[in-house]
Parts: structure tokens; sequence; C-alpha cells
């Protein structure tokens, strides 16, 4: 097991990756953030999950927690995107009051990405702020989402506008709650880490094609060590960059447009993994185009996107056209107005944020 830490001062944390089910590290890691306040017992924590994880591993970080002397309340959403929802978080919100959580109590998030999102947004605003504990169970979650303290929910005019910056007090990343995840998910999860590689890490976009049968099955060594890397590459990120006013904003590379794919075809047509991966193929196209990049980019990305599985012919019959796609996009969050805060590669491993019109995306997109 590897622990890594996202230093922000007095509010840094720790990111265990471990080969063990997360039950008690993550009763380890409430007691820790409890005991800070006072005692954990009966001290109320509400334990948020899903109908695919829930019924998999909620119970025994229930009876963990509560072998600690916590009260847990449990809540399980239907799993899926169209849960990212203010219903979500007001439901939660509400049993959260019902409960007696205070501003000392705690969060556990179990699941993917959509539960983190949600029970991070919902520790962000309850009492003004209390304590969230991540525990991701998709590799999605644990290479991105649950590191970095992004958390909202979608609105109908686009993907997570509604939200704050929420930073955990722990992650915990198991390995072993991988072994459930379906073959369509672990692609998923893959298009985050490569982003990771094409942004910032030359050698593990190499890993990519050296190991990428041993990533597909996701074998314990490989793959707790793409997380560790994933993970140490966006802690540096966050820890220089916090709030996404500078650097923090390439990691969105690819996701400009991959964020329209899913507004148009609705969330969850397309994996989010699957979206970016196409949003990166555009991005690849638009650093060649904008001379941020020398020919040649392109082919490099949709070589590796797609010896992953994962989709990179932008001209399917199935997607909306151009024109549709950078419509949707202007509601995105790195819009403004007339340009958009447009991440582009200089090479693999190398990236940069360019300020461009909406016009002069719509030409390199044409070209």
């Amino acid at each position: 097991m590897g622990t890594l830490t996202v230093d922000l001062g007095d509010r840094s944390y720790p990111i265990h990756v471990t080969s063990d089910l997360p039950a008690e590290r993550v009763a380890s890691e409430a007691r820790r953030v409890r005991e800070g306040f006072g005692s954990t017992e009966g001290a109320p924590v509400l334990l948020v999950s899903d109908t695919n994880v829930g019924p998999l591993y909620a119970d025994d970080v229930v009876s963990a927690l509560e072998a600690q002397g916590f009260r847990v309340v449990t809540h399980t959403i239907e799993a899926g995107e169209p849960s990212k929802s203010l219903e979500t978080v007001s439901t939660l919100i509400d049993l959260a009051l019902d409960s007696g959580l205070g501003r000392r109590d705690l969060i556990v998030a179990l699941g993917g990405g959509v539960v983190g999102d949600i029970a991070g947004f919902t520790a962000a605003i309850l009492h003004r702020g209390i304590a969230l504990i991540q525990v991701p169970t998709t590799l999605l979650a644990q290479v991105d989402s649950a590191v970095g303290g992004k958390t909202g929910v979608n609105h109908p005019k686009g993907k997570n506008l509604v939200g704050a910056f929420w930073q955990p007090d722990a992650v915990v990343a198991s390995h072993a709650v991988l072994a459930t995840l379906p073959e369509r998910e672990r692609r998923c999860g893959l298009a985050e880490a490569i982003k990771h590689g094409f942004i910032s890490d030359a050698a593990l976009v190499d890993r990519f094609a050296q190991d990428g049968e041993a990533f597909a099955r996701l074998e314990r060594e490989p793959t707790m060590r793409l997380v560790e890397d994933c993970c140490r590459i966006k802690a540096s990120i966050v820890a220089a960059d916090e709030r996404e006013s500078g650097r923090r904003a390439v990691l969105n590379f690819g996701h400009t447009l991959g964020h329209a794919y899913e507004r148009l075809l609705g969330y969850g047509e397309l994996t989010h993994g699957e979206a970016v991966s196409l949003g990166m193929v555009h991005a690849a196209r638009v650093s060649e185009r904008v001379g941020s990049a020398a020919p040649g980019l392109a082919a490099r990305v949709v070589e590796v996107l797609a010896a992953a599985g994962l989709p990179v012919d932008t001209d399917a019959p199935s997607l909306p056209p151009m024109a549709e796609l950078l419509e949707a996009a202007r509601s995105d969050k790195k819009a403004d107005g007339d340009t958009v805060r447009f991440v582009v590669l200089e090479e693999v491993g190398r990236s940069l944020i360019r300020g461009l019109t909406w016009d002069e995306l719509s030409d390199a997109l044409a070209a």
C-alpha cells in the first residue's frame, strides 16, 4: 500500500492506495477525523452509496464504522449520471439533518464519481461544510474525480454547473473493489488515466503501449502503480492551483467537447471516459491546427486511445454534428463569453491553456 499527500497546508489530506477492501481503513480515517472534535461514541456518520456498489461493500463499511463507535446512517442512490441533481442533494441534506449530523460530523462517499460528486457537494454546503471521506470504487474516481475537491451536480444547461470546491479529509482507493467493475467502466477510467499522461507524463503514455493488456485486466501491481501515479500528478497540480485559477485547468484536457457530447446525447449514453476520449481526439487536432503541436501528435493520441478500446471516430453517424457540439460547449464552465480556455498539447506529456475565440476553435475543428 502507498500513501500520498495532497499538500494544502492545514487542509492537507492522505490518499491511501491499498490492495485490501476499504472498510478498516475507512473506519480508522473516520475515527482520526472525528477525534479532532471529540469522541466517536454515538457520533453520526452519513454513508452514501449507490445501487451498484452498496449491496457489495456497504455492510462491511458500516460494521467497521460501528466497531469504532459511530452511529451509521446509510442512503443508497440510484446508480448513474441522472442521480447527479439538486433533488438528490436535497434528499441527502434532509436525511442528514433528521439524523442529527452536526458541524463536527462527517459523510462517507462509497462509490464512483457520481456518488463522490453528490456526497461531496452535500458535505460542502451542509452546515457550511462538514468532513468528508472519499472511497472511490471505480478506476475513473480513483485516478481522478475523488482527488482535488471538485464536487457538484448537473444542470439541464450543462455538466457540473452547480457545485463547490470542497476537499476531502481522506481518500481510500482500494484495488480490491475494482474486481467487480464492468469492462466498459474499466475503459472509462483508463481514459482519464491516459489523459494524465497526455498532459503531464509521456512515460506514463508509453506504459500504456507496453502494459495495455495488464491495465485492461486491472492487474493488481500495474493498476495500483497507475492509480498512485495519476494521484501524484493531480495532487501536485491541485496543491499549486487548488481553485483552478490557472494551471489546474490542464486537467480539463478533452473535457470541453467531452462534456458537450454528454449533454447532447444524454448523460449516460456515453460514459464520461468515452466522451472525454472523443474530446481528446478533437483537442489533439486543434493542438496541431493552432500551431501548438507538430503534425503527428493527433495520430499518436488516436493510436493510444484506440489501443485502450476507447472511441476515436469523431465522424461516427451516432454522434452530433460539429455545429451542435460547439453550441453545447458554449455553456461549459471553461467558456467565457466569446472565448474559451481550451487545453492543448505541445507534445505528449506537455500541455498548455490557450485562449481561443469560438470562431477560432470552430475553424480549427473544421480544418
